[in-house]
């Protein structure tokens, strides 16, 4: 440009800009003088904006005023890679500040690794993240600032506490994991032999705590694990702790094993070759098992599990634990158009019936069925599946379903049109009133923290006599207590909407044959009716509607 001259000075590490303002033309401001600098050969060194802004101003009043003069500012310089290294998450990570090199150089490898060092990194430095950091510098513009995590630390780990490791299967879960003939192939009408223990028989071990694992900063200062906690070994009833082993549970009666969150018990098991109007209705204090059939109008009543080896048809049965009919439940309605049925299980605990019609189910578990249930109702707090659990592909159609997880299986409804109806807002409406009630507890609490840790700072900047100061420290004590009941009120409403959510996600129908026209989902206000005929696929709940989605 004329009248501007761009000079190097000596040193090399300077450049100076003279304007004569006589010979420039026009009124240059400071972005073209700018990108004059940027254009030259000089362009990669750091530009100083406000000499340039001073000169482009001086320029202008030597114009406006009609004056010569000669104008010189230095107004770029050679500048060095800027290196920063910052410690960061309680020193567990170290983040790399790079501003690149503008006219200057660099460091390379050697260099930024003992720059590294002298910040105290020692431990969890990714030699590869510098390198790549490296390569972006030297092909970035210059004056580009790079931001990178070149080092993490290793969290310690806790230990985890001993584990409870049951040494033999509940009933249901032999009922759905059939005899394995070879590597390939099961056979389904083997389910193995009932699950009865004689007294002596271990039935769990107590595994014990790990340590831990020890972690460390950056800095290489070690971080130590809590280790796991040894749980209590308790006995439940028919149980004892070995007198060899204090981890090995024994049965201390002959019967049938039961294992729940933990707990490992025997209950005292009744045995007979079917329930009819020979044997008469049963009521027993303990598990039951029928190697036979149960017979119309025929009622079982057990605290533990009820196991029929064989055929129920219009009987009552209810049980403490899980019911498992390993062929097949028969009943009728009472009248047509009412849900009033013969045949009656009821559990506190999952049922598994190997094919049904015709029955009213409630439990407070999973529901399984073997090959097809139809015209029944069920009421279950889990879900309920039709077909191996494994592979879902029995038939399901007739039904009136509450449940609270997905309802799977093969063929959901049937070619005939006949209505399947699920519904999901029992579960969900649960988890609402729980939210709504800890929300308001929440606000409560909240409001009353406030006020108090309002009044506490007031009165702990006043000078107070020993005896007030006394009942000082026991409100202070109260208020303490107060912030940690809300700081757990506050994560159990946490804890509560994720499950909402996680509700959500599970809820639906998952069909890997065919999802006939005339079944209906729920949630609440929301319905989903199949209209036609759909190949295999999932129905599911998201963003307050119901999807169908081809698999």
């Amino acid at each position: 440009m004329k009248g501007i001259t761009l000079i190097l000075e000596d040193s090399g590490k300077f450049l100076r800009l003279n304007i004569d303002t006589q010979e420039v033309e026009g009124n240059p401001d400071a972005k073209q003088l700018i990108s004059l600098i940027k254009e030259s050969e000089h362009g990669r060194l750091f530009v100083l904006e406000e000499s340039l802004v001073k000169l482009a101003n001086d320029v202008h009043k030597a114009k406006e005023n009609n004056s010569h003069k000669q104008l010189d500012e230095r107004v770029a310089e050679r500048r060095d890679a800027e290196v920063k290294f910052k410690l960061t998450d309680s020193d567990m990570m170290a983040e790399l500040s790079l501003l690149t090199a503008c006219g200057g150089a660099n460091p390379n490898y050697p260099q930024l690794l003992k720059m590294a060092r002298a910040a105290d990194i020692k431990r969890g430095l990714s030699r590869k993240r510098l390198k790549a950091a490296l390569q972006q510098a030297n092909s970035e513009p210059p004056g580009t600032h790079i931001k990178m995590i070149v080092a993490k630390g290793l969290p310690m780990r806790a230990g985890h506490s001993s584990k409870m490791l049951p040494l033999v299967p509940n009933a249901l879960e032999r009922i759905l994991r059939p005899q394995e003939i070879s590597v390939s192939r099961v056979d389904m009408r083997d389910l193995g032999d009932v699950i009865c223990v004689k007294a002596g028989t271990p039935l769990l071990r107590r595994t014990p705590p790990s340590q831990g694992r020890t972690g460390f900063t950056v800095r290489g200062e070690s971080l130590q694990p809590t280790p796991g906690e040894w749980l209590t070994l308790k006995p439940g009833s028919g149980t004892l702790i070995s007198p060899d082993d204090e981890n090995l549970l024994l049965a201390e009666i002959a019967g049938m094993p039961k294992f729940n969150n933990g707990d490992m018990w025997v209950d005292e098991t009744f045995v007979c070759k079917g329930v009819n109007v020979g044997t008469g209705n049963i009521n027993y204090d303990g598990a039951v098992i029928v190697n036979g059939d149960v017979t119309e109008k025929m009622i079982i009543t057990a605290s533990g599990d009820v196991t029929i080896n064989g055929f129920v048809e219009s009987a009552i049965i209810q049980a403490g634990g899980d019911i498992i009919i390993t062929q097949g439940a028969m009943g009728k309605q009472a009248e047509v158009g009412k849900t009033e049925y013969s045949t009656k299980l009821s559990a506190q605990g999952s049922i598994h019936v190997q094919h049904g019609q015709g029955l009213e189910i409630i439990c407070n578990g999973n529901v399984t069925v073997g090959k097809q249930l139809a015209h029944s109702s069920i009421i279950c707090r889990g879900a309920v599946i039709v077909g191996p659990v494994d592979n879902p592909n029995g038939n399901l159609f007739g039904c009136e379903i509450q449940c609270q997880q997905a309802v799977q299986a093969g063929t959901i409804g049937a070619v005939s049109g006949s209505n399947l109806f699920v519904d999901f807002s029992e579960g969900y409406n649960f988890l609402l009133e729980r939210i709504d009630a800890m929300e308001e507890l929440l606000k409560h609490i909240q409001d009353n923290y406030i006020r108090h840790k309002t009044r506490i700072d007031v009165i702990k900047k006043k000078q107070l006599p020993n005896d007030l100061a006394k009942k000082v420290n026991m409100a202070v004590k109260l208020y303490k207590s107060e912030e940690e009941l809300l700081g757990w009120v506050i994560k159990k409403v946490e804890t509560l909407r994720k499950s909402k959510d996680e509700y959500l996600d599970t809820i639906g129908l998952l069909s890997s044959k065919k999802v006939h026209s005339g079944v209906v989902v729920k949630l609440n206000n929301r319905t989903w009716k199949a209209d036609r005929d759909y190949s295999r696929g999932r129905v599911h709940y998201f963003e307050h509607q119901w999807h169908f989605q081809p698999t």
